[in-house]
């Protein structure tokens, strides 16, 4: 250990090998003042926090350049592709264009060649073509048509299939009326009177009023034809004519005469709803009268049934 003089005449000592020079002086240097503040933990924390912020920062950019540079290449990559496919296509139109231009070349040597063969010229040839596209139109707006006219078919079938749809369920229905209107003509018929005639006994449904004779009609066996007796008038009544001599009002009475075949018959003194038979046409067909109502003294009315087909006298 070497001592060294100092300024007080003192003496210092080196805690270990140093090299000293003659004439430098050493000297104590003065302490320095102690400040009073915060502890040094805190004043260690502040850097320490500005350095977390700094390195996340840094983190966030690098991972931001990472993710451009990964997002550069693989547009850089699309774009490479796409310009690839752009090329390939314009070598291919190149292609395609050189070929339709050795096609039209080909094409006007052979249509050159064909026209000198048949003796035609190019404006034939043309006129020719073009004739050929107007038949192929033609052909096209008739298949049209064609198709149009075939889906008017089809609407009108359809309508037409179900109209008789329709049609069925009408019959239908008008066969269950029919059925219902037999049923009550039965009825009806079940309800008229039964009279014995004046001829020969000979039993006979009869009318006596309008809506009874419209139920006789509707049987469909016989004709009938309703009429009004005045007195002192000849009046025809299909194929016969008739003629009031007398009216009673009192005891519903009447008489009157019947012209048939060239014969008179007389009915006198009969009653109302009586039925009046005779024969008349060339094959004798039973005939009758019957008189409803006795309206005045000079007034009757009432109706004629005769064979459904009746014949005329010779």
């Amino acid at each position: 250990m070497r001592e060294y003089p100092s300024a007080a005449g003192r003496r210092l000592r080196a805690p270990g090998p140093c090299s000293w020079e003659p004439g430098l002086d050493i000297r104590m240097a003065p302490a320095l003042p102690i400040t009073k503040g915060k502890p040094m933990s805190e004043i260690d924390d502040a850097p320490r926090t500005y350095s977390g912020a700094l390195l996340a920062a840094i983190a966030v950019a690098l991972v931001g350049a990472v993710a451009g540079l990964i997002w550069s290449y693989s547009l850089s990559g699309r774009l490479s592709t796409q310009q690839a496919e752009l090329a390939d296509a314009r070598q291919q139109n190149v292609k395609m264009a050189a070929e339709l231009r050795e096609t039209d070349a080909r094409l006007r040597v052979a249509t050159e060649e064909l026209g000198k063969s048949l003796g035609l010229t190019q404006k034939q040839l043309d006129e020719r073509a073009d004739e050929i596209v107007r038949r192929e139109q033609a052909q096209e707006a008739a298949s049209k048509r064609l198709e149009s006219a075939q889906r008017q078919t089809a609407q009108q079938v359809s309508a037409v299939s179900s109209e008789v749809s329709n049609v069925k369920t009408d019959v239908g229905g008008v066969k269950t009326d029919l059925g219902k209107t037999q049923t009550d003509l039965a009825k009806a018929l079940a309800q008229l009177q039964t009279m014995r005639g004046d001829l020969d006994g000979h039993a006979t449904l009869i009318a006596r009023n309008h809506d009874e004779l419209v139920t006789l009609e509707h049987k469909g066996d016989r004709n009938y034809y309703e009429f009004t007796l005045r007195k002192g008038h000849k009046i025809p009544v299909s194929t016969i004519s008739l003629e009031l001599k007398k009216a009673d009002t009192k005891r519903s009475r009447f008489t009157l005469m019947v012209f048939a075949d060239d014969k008179q018959y007389e009915k006198k003194n009969r009653n109302v709803n009586e039925p009046l038979q005779f024969y008349s046409g060339k094959s004798a067909q039973l005939y009758e009268i019957v008189i409803n109502s006795v309206n005045s003294k000079n007034e009757v009315a009432g109706y004629l049934s005769t064979p459904k087909y009746p014949s005329t006298a010779q």
